[in-house]
């Protein structure tokens, strides 16, 4: 009896915008943790600078890169801010010896 009175609770239709609001919340959370991971891997990026090893300095500025097309490709970002925000750490990273 427990398992068909679960199945028919299941069952209750929920009004389409409530079924919004959680889809929004979902990707609220999922698009700050997205954004979180990048600005964490920008921030390492900038560390980096710091001890000017060129290896180190190439391998954080990929992480971003890699990150932000992602963001783009899943629409957190827009391709501009990507573009943007890539050439000006590319711009940053050149000027360093």
């Amino acid at each position: 009896m427990a398992k068909e009175e679960s199945k028919e609770a299941k069952k209750v239709k929920r009004p389409s915008a409530q079924k919004r609001d959680i889809q929004h919340e979902k990707r609220r959370v999922r698009n700050k943790e997205y954004k979180a991971s990048v600005r964490t891997a920008i921030r390492n990026f900038e560390e980096s600078l710091t001890k000017e090893d060129k290896a180190v300095i190439k391998h954080n500025l990929s992480e971003v890169y890699k990150l932000m097309d992602k963001g783009v490709k899943h629409g957190i970002y827009k391709l501009n801010k990507a573009s943007r925000t890539k050439a000006r750490l590319t711009a940053h990273a050149a000027s360093k010896p």
